[in-house]
């Protein structure tokens, strides 16, 4: 076995998502993990300090970069434009063309009441991150908590639909077309 792999995150995140859902997060160890990728489980802990961290390391930097998008949009941008010019940033890079992984993803996460909680720390984190970046650019906190919550729960709500769409459209289409729904909705 090589002493140093270019890919051996990405290997060890294959081989515990194969893992994960053909025995079950809660039955998989990270022994095993480390053996179906071929690597040590030194390796393993060089990337990840447990098991979960494997399914949620990844999202680590998803509040900071959301809370950019806000800062870093022009001045004089409508709070609207930001929320939606943000969902499509994050739903571009780090949504499409991921589906089936996604998918996969989330039914792990589905089984364990740990990660679904971990789940939910997530969308909170991101939740403050944006009421924090529009709070940064002026707005109220009241309208910043209300914009953030709502840019959340219509990625989450958009992103369900979008997984259990049997087509091929865009995340960012799903995400507009539940922006009107809610729309018309609180405007009938």
């Amino acid at each position: 076995m090589a002493r140093w792999q270019p890919d051996a995150r990405q290997r060890l995140q294959q081989a515990a998502l194969e893992l994960f859902t053909e025995q079950g997060f809660a039955a998989t160890t990270v022994p095993a993990i480390t053996e179906r990728a071929g690597l040590t489980t030194r390796t393993f802990f060089r990337h990840f300090a447990d098991k979960r961290e494997v399914l949620f390391a990844d999202e680590a930097e998803l509040p900071a970069y959301a809370r950019k998008l806000v800062a870093e949009a022009p001045a004089g941008t409508s709070p609207l434009t930001i929320t939606l010019e943000g969902l499509r940033a994050v739903a571009e890079a780090r949504f499409e063309g991921r589906k089936d992984t996604i998918r996969q993803w989330r039914a792990i996460v589905a089984t364990d009441a740990g990660l679904r909680e971990r789940e939910l720390q997530k969308r909170a984190a991101l939740a403050t991150a944006v009421r924090d970046g529009f709070c940064d650019r002026g707005l109220d906190p009241t309208r910043a908590a209300l914009l953030a919550e709502t840019s959340a729960t219509l990625m989450y709500v958009s992103v369900t639909a979008w997984l259990e769409a049997d087509d091929d459209r865009r995340l960012y289409d799903i995400i507009k077309t539940a922006l009107t729904t809610l729309r018309a909705t609180l405007e009938p």
